[in-house]
């Protein structure tokens, strides 16, 4: 088992990953304050797994809340079953929400905690290789809106983080290709040399070797948590771990959510990112064919929809969270490995980085 710490203070916590996890109750016991524990989960991820965290938490009065399994279910309508749940089952404000799933599963689950009773505990564990190095990490919960991807929400982090590995065995290669390109995002935006390993480990990692899966998730986290340490609540430097989610959030709002996969988004809207920044003058024609070689390796679209139009990609983008006064910003490259937050684009490259991907 590594063990990585989130530093903020008195809010600081741990992320423990590797294999045999979910089993070892003695992780999340020092997490949970009082005797309620609420686990909320969903109808793909709960059959697997819910009855072993369950009985590693023997101890604690337990109910459970079980979502349908898709990133369309992400809303406040669903959101209301755990509401309605917590209250049907008189949870105190000193109960403990547990978070078993992916990212659509906790982000939920981290804004119900964030909001029953104006704010209790919850832990994530996580079971999708996406959820294992991203979104379990940082705090960011909420929901999607019809309009426009996870407007609607709070930071609120969780008290641990349980990424067992061994629920990557059951995951469809779909879904870890997905989490993959949070992966290499990593590699992009602050450490060339970990892109480098990807390179040359990405067969691996396709293969589910366990050795290359616990290095990639814990090199992605330790670069997640040294960032969310130094920008909490995305001020300033936190906002490069949005790199390819400007272009990606468009697609998954466009195409309708669930359609493409969160991940699968990301993947295109990162080499979306790396062709603007080639046409800004950063990187070099070689930097973006290693970017799509990688990608496609790892069995990640680099093309947006063909069905898309080039205005509905600029207005869904104009939707977005890093928009600042009128103005979009983007996270792109000056080089692999070194990230930049810029609304000094010239308008007429994203036009022609848009009408070559459509």
């Amino acid at each position: 088992m590594k063990t990585l710490t989130v530093e903020l203070g008195e809010r600081s916590y741990p992320i423990h990953i590797g294999p045999g996890l979910l089993d070892d109750g003695a992780l999340l016991k020092p997490h949970i304050t009082g005797r309620q524990v609420m686990v909320v989960s969903n109808e793909t991820v709960a059959p697997l797994y819910l009855a072993r965290l369950q009985a590693s938490l023997a101890d604690f009065d337990q109910d459970a809340v079980i979502l349908p399994d898709g990133e369309e279910y992400k809303t406040l309508e669903v959101l209301n079953r755990i509401y309605d749940r917590l209250l049907e089952k008189r949870f105190n404000r000193n109960c403990t929400l547990i978070a078993l799933g992916g990212g659509v599963v906790g982000d939920m689950t981290g804004f119900a905690a964030a909001t029953y009773q104006r704010g209790v505990n919850f832990i994530q564990v996580p079971t999708t290789l996406l959820a294992q190095v991203d979104s379990s990490v940082g705090g960011k919960t909420g929901v999607n809106h019809p309009r426009g991807k996870n407007m609607i929400g709070a930071f609120h982090q969780p008290r641990c983080v349980l990424a067992d590995t061994d629920t990557l065995a059951t995951l469809d290669e779909r879904q870890l290709a997905a989490g993959m390109a949070e992966v290499i995002k990593y590699g992009l935006i602050r450490a060339p040399d970990f892109f480098a390993w990807l390179e040359t480990h990405m067969d691996a990692l396709n293969a589910r070797d366990t050795g290359a899966l616990v290095e990639a998730i814990e090199r992605s986290c330790a670069c997640k948590a040294e960032v969310v340490a130094a920008d909490e609540r995305e001020g300033g430097l936190r906002a490069i771990l949005n790199l390819g989610h400007t272009f990606g959030h468009a697609i998954e709002t466009g195409m309708g959510y669930g359609s493409w996969l969160h991940g699968e988004a990301v993947g295109a809207g990162m080499y979306l990112a790396a062709d603007l920044s080639r046409r800004e003058g950063w990187l070099q024609d070689a930097d973006v064919e290693r970017i799509r070689v990688l990608l496609e390796r790892a069995r990640l679209p680099v093309q947006a929809p063909a069905t898309m139009t080039e205005q509905q990609f600029l207005d869904l983008m104009a939707v977005d969270k890093k928009v600042l006064d009128g103005g979009l910003r983007l996270v792109l490259l000056k080089a692999i490995g070194e990230a930049v937050i810029s609304g000094d684009f010239q308008p007429r490259h994203l036009r022609a980085t848009l009408a070559a991907a459509l």
